[in-house]
C-alpha cells in the first residue's frame, strides 16, 4: 500500500471512529441501562434509578427526565442528581437519551417521537421495573422540558412500530425552564413569537407551530409545575402557556427565582443553591399529588 493510500485509509478510519463517537452521549453513573428504542443501527438507552430495597409487590411512582440542549446537543447525565435524589425518596427515576441534531441529523419531530417512545416503554414495562403505570411523570429542562410537555400534548409524531395501545401520556409534569412557545401565537408579543419561529424553522421538519406546546395548551393536561429564573427569556412563553392551560381547567404553576438566567437549576451551578431549591419544590409537588410522603429532606 502506498503512502497516499495509507494516509487516505487512516483518514477514513478516523472519520468513521469520530462519527461513531458522536452517536453516544455522556452516560450518567449508577443507573440501570435499558434500550427502549432502536432506529436503524442506533440503540437509544435510558438510565433507571430504583429505590433501595424496593419491594416487587409495591410499585412506585416514576418520573422520566429529558435533557436540554436545543434539540441539538446535551446528555442524559444532566438529570443524574435529580434521579438519585428521587430514588432515595422512593420513586423510580429515569433519564433518557434521545436523538439530537449534532449526533443524529434529526429534527424536533424525531425528538418528540423518541420521548413518546420512552414514555411508552416505561409504562409498557412497568411491572418488571416496579413502576405504578398510573403514576408516571415526565420532566426535563429547556428543550427537554419542551419534550416533557410534548409527550402530554402531541400524538402525531408517534412511531408506527410502537405499541399504540400503551399510553405515552404522563400523569404529571415537572418542567425546568421549558421551551413552550416556539411560534407566533395570539397570546404572545408579536416580535417574540416571530423571532423564535425564524430561529427554529431549520430544526423542524414541518411548521414550527405543530411542535409548539403553547398551541396545544388548552387541551386537558395532568398537573404541572415549572421552575424559572426571572431573567430567562423563555419565561414569557411559559406564562402564556400557563394562562391558557389554567383557563382550560388544568392545574399549572410557575415558581420563579429572582434574577436567575436559563439553566440556573442545574446541579453544580451557582454552588448548588438553586438545584437544592428546585429539588425541594419538586419534592413538595410530588407530596401534594400523594406520590411521596412528606418526610423528605433535600441534601
Amino acid at each position: 500500500m502506498g503512502l497516499k493510500s495509507a494516509l487516505l485509509l487512516t483518514t477514513l478510519v478516523l472519520t468513521w471512529q469520530s462519527s461513531l463517537a458522536q452517536k453516544a452521549a455522556q452516560a450518567p453513573t449508577g443507573g440501570q441501562t435499558h434500550i427502549y428504542k432502536t432506529v436503524g443501527n442506533l440503540e437509544l438507552p435510558l438510565y433507571l434509578y430504583k429505590p433501595a430495597g424496593q419491594k416487587a409487590k409495591k410499585p412506585a411512582p416514576a418520573v422520566v427526565f429529558f435533557f436540554g440542549g436545543g434539540w441539538k446537543s446535551g446528555t442524559p447525565s444532566q438529570f443524574e442528581e435529580q434521579c438519585k435524589y428521587l430514588a432515595k425518596r422512593g420513586m423510580v427515576a429515569i433519564t433518557v437519551e434521545y436523538r439530537v441534531s449534532t449526533r443524529h441529523q434529526c429534527k424536533i419531530e424525531d425528538c418528540i417521537s423518541d420521548a413518546r417512545s420512552a414514555m411508552r416503554w416505561v409504562r409498557g414495562n412497568a411491572k418488571r421495573l416496579g413502576v405504578d403505570p398510573t403514576r408516571i411523570a415526565s420532566g426535563g429542562g429547556s428543550a427537554g422540558g419542551h419534550l416533557a410537555a410534548a409527550v402530554s400534548l402531541m400524538d402525531s409524531f408517534d412511531r408506527k412500530q410502537d405499541d399504540q395501545s400503551v399510553s405515552a401520556e404522563p400523569d404529571a409534569l415537572v418542567l425546568f425552564n421549558p421551551a413552550l412557545a416556539l411560534a407566533p401565537h395570539d397570546d404572545l408579543p408579536e416580535a417574540y413569537g416571530e423571532g423564535l419561529a425564524s430561529r427554529l424553522q431549520h430544526r423542524a421538519r414541518g411548521p414550527v407551530a405543530k411542535v409548539s406546546p403553547l398551541h396545544y395548551a388548552r387541551q386537558k393536561q395532568p398537573p404541572c409545575i415549572m421552575f424559572f429564573g426571572t431573567a430567562d427569556n423563555l419565561l414569557v412563553g411559559a406564562e402564556a402557556y400557563r394562562a391558557a392551560s389554567v383557563a382550560a381547567g388544568n392545574q399549572c404553576h410557575i415558581i420563579t427565582y429572582p434574577d436567575q438566567k436559563h439553566g440556573f437549576f442545574n446541579f453544580g451551578r451557582g454552588g448548588g443553591k438553586y438545584y437544592k431549591l428546585t429539588v425541594a419544590e419538586m419534592d413538595k409537588f410530588f407530596v401534594s399529588l400523594g406520590w411521596l410522603k412528606a418526610d423528605g429532606a433535600t441534601r
